[in-house]
């Protein structure tokens, strides 16, 4: 489940899958794409949706050393979603989903979606073109935060990597009711999280996969490459774990509460000092489809005021000049009416009661724009604000470039909200380390770890990989372990032994 902000084109590498015989390595290849205020957005006010849902109950300790391995080369998708290629039917119809710890069902769109136009620039499954198609039809719906999905349970044979898992439960989405589905580079979901969260109690594919016995250990192994330069950005092993991917022995910690892939936390020490928050445990949560580490409003202060990051709307505020200044100085140079120039930019879209960023959900539930923060509609408010004070420098015959520049400070003037933060590119050198204790070990992220960097030379803006999320009980208060720390730390998800390990990523 996931944040997201400013368009940005994002091109599509081929994906390339390594095939192994039975049994063996499933990759999901990870590329980079550039990171941009709008996935973040999005990825956070996903998951703020649903980690509002329950959970439950827990439980032992084996070899994780098997060849005996399915890997999943996977993409990466503007570095905040992990992404590769699965086949539904027979012959399998190919499509590319996000495989996200945080969620627990499959959905992919259907045939049968008429009046969604996310569906129409996306592979769709055709239950008509599948011998091995079974109808169930009973009706589901996912709420996301940054849009919503439903449809009706279908039932085929999936395919992943060389296994072929048979008689999966899956959905089929005949309505995606928002624009994110249509700007995201992926067709659907996988989740990996646990069947107690599962939308109509339908069985995870990799629990359908240990129950078929197409599996030699029941594991499944993350390794996220943070390295913008790299060909392939990460896999996905099923079975067990690839030695290349990790240094070291793997630090194992139980499972607390089946659900989400939740466990204890200790102390987090910022630089050296402890902040104390954690000495007596904090609830955190492992998750490959969130793509910052966030945590309780007030100890995420802390933390990016030790860093000396800053609020992201004066970013955004800045980028919106960065990427649109010209834009909007022709719009109104034009005769385009002031209030109608962000709408023209794709960068507002209309709730039916006020103009909203195109980042946050457009056709979700009145609940859910009711719960979203002041923050949601930053860009929009950004772009708003930009027009207003073109339009008085115009008014003032001013020329372009200065009006520009005086804009551009203006953004530096604007408070901080909650939520993301930025930094100062230069300043990371100074930067402390951050450590999160572990299984009573230390998990240091250094700053090169824990800032995202979008951008490049003076349009470079540095963002806080710690986001604030305030979940309230019995949910909350709820660490969430995202991409940020994944990408350094190797992570096993035992569910045979109901555990997680982490290891240093080599």
């Amino acid at each position: 489940m996931w944040h997201k902000y400013l368009l940005v084109a994002v091109y599509l590498w081929a994906l390339t899958c390594s095939l192994v015989p039975a049994y063996g390595l499933v990759r999901i290849g990870l590329k980079k794409r550039p990171l941009d205020l709008q996935t973040i957005k999005a990825a956070r006010a996903e998951r703020e949706a649903n980690y509002r849902g329950s959970l439950k109950g827990m439980n032992q300790n084996h070899y994780l050393g098997s060849s005996d391995e399915d890997i999943v080369p996977l993409n990466n998708y503007m570095d905040a979603q992990y992404y590769g290629e699965i086949g539904i039917g027979s012959p399998p119809q190919n499509f590319t989903v996000i495989f996200d710890t945080g969620s627990s069902n499959l959905w992919v769109p259907s045939s049968k979606c008429y009046f969604s136009i996310a569906c129409y620039f996306h592979t769709k499954y055709k239950s008509s073109k599948s011998s091995t198609y079974t109808a169930i039809g009973t009706s589901a719906k996912i709420t996301y935060g940054s849009g919503s999905i439903s449809g009706f349970f279908s039932q085929d044979n999936v395919e992943v990597g060389d296994l072929v898992v048979k008689n999966q439960d899956f959905i089929e989405a005949t309505k995606e009711g928002s624009l994110t589905f249509v700007l995201v580079k992926f067709d659907g979901l996988l989740g990996l999280g646990f069947q107690e969260i599962s939308v109509g109690n339908a069985t995870p594919v990799w629990q359908t996969m240990a129950e078929q016995g197409l599996l030699s250990d029941d594991v499944f192994s993350f390794w996220l490459n943070r390295d913008t330069t790299a060909e392939v950005g990460g896999e996905l092993v099923f079975g067990g774990v690839d030695s290349k991917h990790y240094k070291g022995k793997h630090t194992y910690v139980p499972v607390t509460r089946k659900g989400y892939w939740q466990f204890e936390m200790g102390d987090i020490v910022i630089g050296n000092l402890s902040t104390g928050v954690c000495e007596g445990g904090c609830a955190a949560v492992l998750d490959s489809g969130t793509s910052l580490l966030t945590g309780p409003t007030t100890i995420v202060t802390e933390i990016n005021h030790a860093i000396g990051a800053e609020g992201v709307v004066s970013a955004e505020c800045k980028q919106v000049v960065s990427q649109y200044g010209d834009l909007i100085w022709d719009l109104l140079i034009s005769g385009a009416q002031p209030d109608q120039v962000c709408k023209q930019l794709g960068l507002c879209v209309f709730n039916g009661a006020q103009y909203v960023s195109t980042g946050i959900e457009t056709v979700v539930e009145k609940e859910s724009r009711e719960g979203s923060s002041a923050a949601d509609s930053a860009l929009c408010t950004a772009c708003e604000m930009a027009v207003v004070w073109a339009q008085n420098q115009l008014k003032q015959k001013g020329a372009k470039d200065k009006v520009l520049s005086y804009i551009n400070e203006l953004c530096e003037s604007l408070p901080s909200p909650l939520g993301e933060s930025i930094i100062d590119c230069n300043s990371i050198s100074s930067m402390p380390n951050v450590t999160f204790t572990i299984g009573d070990k230390p998990f240091v992220l250094t700053p090169e770890q824990y800032i995202l960097k979008t951008g490049e030379g003076v349009a470079a803006i540095c963002i806080s990989g710690f986001g604030a999320l305030d979940l309230a009980p019995p949910t909350g208060p709820l660490w969430i372990l995202g991409d940020v720390f994944m990408g350094p730390y190797h992570t096993v998800f035992d569910f045979g032994d109901l555990r997680i390990g982490f290891a240093e990523a080599a």
